[in-house]
């Protein structure tokens, strides 16, 4: 399957998972932040590319629902 072109961008601070840390020091070397995201981001919408890092996801009070929640 192709990788998508979408560069994902957070909904809270804007940055790029290259720009923030806890998607740099993946657990899966191999992968770019990028992919990363895509791949293992609960909060990430493959639509528009959108996602909520972990410090924004917690300023925004954990949105959730119960068929999970992924930032518009």
């Amino acid at each position: 399957m192709a990788e998508s072109k979408i560069i994902p961008v957070c909904i809270g601070c804007g940055r790029q998972p290259s720009e923030i840390e806890e998607y740099i020091d993946n657990p899966d070397d191999d992968q770019d932040p990028n992919a990363y995201v895509r791949r293992e981001e609960g909060t990430y919408n493959p639509v528009n590319g959108h996602f909520a890092c972990t410090l924004c996801y917690v300023s925004m009070g954990m949105p959730s629902s119960p068929y999970g929640w992924r930032a518009p």
